[in-house]
């Protein structure tokens, strides 16, 4: 019998690396969608391929690795902490540091290109030119060899950096290290000299081989900085030295090797260097749109599923069709941080909260609303701990939002960072600079935390590259973080509760005859139909208020809507109604909602909730003028 589908339904791992090597997993089976940073990647036109955390700069690695199986000429570099710690650390007299970390990414490229071309010589040219049998040599004699040792790449930098710093065999390039070179002015000058050598002994390998017409160049790439990079000036050091050694190993190798980088746009975006500028048309940002991650979670269910599932299937079967009346695609993805790792964990969480509960073989708008309120405390934490080492500071800053509406102006912002402002400078005495009201919008943003209304719209960083500008005064919490701040609403208002007053009880049957000369019943009617008029009379107003963001429009709909409602349910013949006293509690209502309103923040214009406060306090003084008539004509 087959498995049902809920059971074989996968969005793959959460990182590419574990994907790539899981036998179950999708990246290499069919779940890896291309983009334009891979093709950018394949052709050779973008060296830098620059992203966030989770946004699919290593799937991107990955598959071109996997693709270089049947290709000659894929090479990897990934520091881990012990290489790291050599990058950082090392200096050559008379150079700055970011000159003299680009020798040694120099070094590790040329090692990395003579390690490939001893192999290669054989396997695919079948024939070791002079040149190749020189690289061998050099390599031997200095201890490179492939896998010589079995030493990791910090202990094997560790030895190319002393060889650096002071002499490495260069005899078979026919130096002598200690007599041609030993009269450089400096030690940086000395190990540039060596790794010009190296470079030209490289360089000549391939040009021996004649690889530039016989296959692809070879690519060297670098991914997974972030696990040795921290917020120090020897990191970006480390950094901007391998953007200079991939730019120089670009012109010394030419046509035969081609370089690729895989950045995080955090480190990327923080450097500051003379050459930046020279960078740019190196770049390609990686970007997703949420039909790139419908596309995305559909190819990954396919390679679980089988390719005859459908997205009708998926999307109107499988998962529901709608959660609280939104289509369930841009609910999940409206969710999420435009990355693939963020909707492949909100995907799989959905799959496992429904598993949970035996027999089951579709997922339920329930199943999607806890899952999300897991995910977004998943997603809260993992905020912070993506810029634990830039931005130690962040989760300190979430309580400014906790339980409050997902709108707040800057004003409101300052207001609550006074309060707190003594306890984050106490606790990052060092950051005092950036914790002011602006430094933090400004980081919030930064960070995909806060977006930025800009007319109609609300801009979150990725959309828009323009940071919060000072003119800027509407911010938003990201829907990726609302429930775990618990501010699922645009503004923190009182809920509408129903109305109806019943404790004060009409007895006589006569009652409106005897003063009013017609039934309690018309009496009544006519207070409910001045009381729905007011209701309208408040919705069109908010129709009109052009500046209102569609958030918040519907919000202040749903709660005159409930008043509009609840009158809806009183019966014609409710002759024991307090029907005076339930107009003065909708007023008292109309009268807290326009406070609300005002205190927000927000735009108090016309067209903002200025204009919709001033129509509410409008119609609760006729409603209490309509109810205090009434009184006034009793005694």
């Amino acid at each position: 019998m087959d498995e049902p589908l809920l059971a074989r339904l996968h969005f793959g791992r959460d990182d590419a690396e574990r994907d790539a090597r899981d036998g179950r997993g999708l990246l290499l089976r069919g779940g890896f969608l291309p983009n334009a940073a891979h093709d950018a990647a394949v052709s050779g036109r973008k060296m830098l391929i620059i992203g966030r955390k989770g946004s699919g700069k290593s799937a991107v690695c990955m598959r071109l690795m996997a693709d270089g199986t049947d290709r000659p000429g894929r090479v990897l570099v990934t520091p881990d902490d012990a290489a790291g710690e050599q990058l950082r650390r090392f200096e050559l007299e008379g150079l700055p540091g970011a000159s003299a970390k680009a020798l040694i990414w120099r070094y590790v490229f040329a090692l990395h290109a003579a390690r490939f071309l001893v192999a290669h010589a054989e396997d695919a040219h079948d024939r070791r030119p002079a040149a190749v049998r020189a690289l061998r040599r050099f390599l031997k004699k200095n201890g490179e060899l492939p896998d010589a040792s079995g030493a990791q790449l910090g202990s094997r930098l560790a030895q190319s950096a002393r060889g650096l710093q002071t002499s490495l065999s260069l005899e078979a390039f026919g130096v002598k290290a200690g007599l041609d070179l030993a009269q450089s002015p400096s030690e940086g000058a000395h190990a540039g000299g060596q790794l010009e050598v190296v470079e030209r002994g490289v360089a000549q390998a391939f040009a021996e081989l004649g690889c530039d017409t016989a296959h692809e160049p070879l690519l060297l790439m670098v991914d997974q900085l972030e696990q040795v990079w921290s917020a120090e000036p020897d990191s970006d050091s480390m950094v901007i030295g391998l953007l200079l050694a991939a730019r120089h190993g670009a012109s010394v190798y030419g046509r035969f090797a081609r370089f690729l980088l895989f950045l995080r746009s955090d480190i990327y975006d923080s450097l500051s260097f003379g050459e930046g500028d020279k960078y740019r048309g190196d770049e390609l940002r990686i970007s997703w749109t949420r039909q790139a991650l419908r596309d995305l979670a559909m190819a990954r269910a396919r390679a679980s599923a089988g390719p005859e599932l459908t997205e009708q299937r998926l999307w109107r079967e499988v998962f529901p069709p709608e959660v609280d009346g939104e289509e369930i695609a841009e609910y999940l993805f409206r969710r999420c941080l435009p990355r693939p790792r963020d909707a492949i964990q909100f995907l799989n969480r959905c799959l496992d909260t429904a598993r949970e509960t035996p027999g089951r073989d579709r997922i339920t708008e329930a199943d999607v609303r806890q899952a999300g309120r897991l995910f977004s405390a998943w997603k809260l934490k993992d905020l912070s701990q993506e810029y634990l080492v830039a931005h130690p500071f962040l989760a300190n800053l979430f309580p400014l939002f906790q339980n409050a509406g997902y709108v707040v102006t800057r004003a409101v912002l300052t207001e609550r960072f006074e309060g707190a402002r003594e306890t984050l400078h106490g606790r990052f005495p060092a950051y005092a600079g950036t914790l002011t009201p602006t430094g933090i919008v400004d980081v919030l943003h930064a960070v995909g935390f806060l977006g930025v209304r800009r007319g109609n719209d609300v801009v979150f960083a990725g959309d828009d590259a323009l940071p919060a500008q000072p003119h800027e005064t509407e911010f938003h919490i990201h829907p990726c973080f609302r429930e775990a701040i618990g501010a699922t609403d645009a503004i923190h208002l009182w809920p509408y509760e129903p109305l109806v007053a019943r404790d004060r009880i009409v007895q006589a049957r006569g009652f409106g005859s005897i003063v009013f000369g017609r039934s309690a019943r018309n009496r009544d009617d006519s207070l409910l139909d001045e009381l729905r008029r007011s209701c309208r009379s408040v919705l069109s107003q908010v129709d009109r208020a052009v500046l209102l963001t569609p958030d918040v429009r519907s919000m202040i709909r749903e709660r005159i809507e409930h008043v509009l409602d609840d009158v809806g349910c009183i019966p014609h013949d409710a002759g024991s109604m307090d029907m005076e006293g339930h107009l003065l509690s909708t007023a008292r209502y109309f009268a807290s909602f326009a406070a609300q309103l005002r205190a927000s923040g927000l735009d108090d214009g016309a067209g903002g909730v200025g204009g919709v406060a001033r129509r509410l306090d409008e119609e609760a003084r006729r409603l209490r003028g309509v109810a205090g008539g009434s009184y006034g004509s009793l005694t």
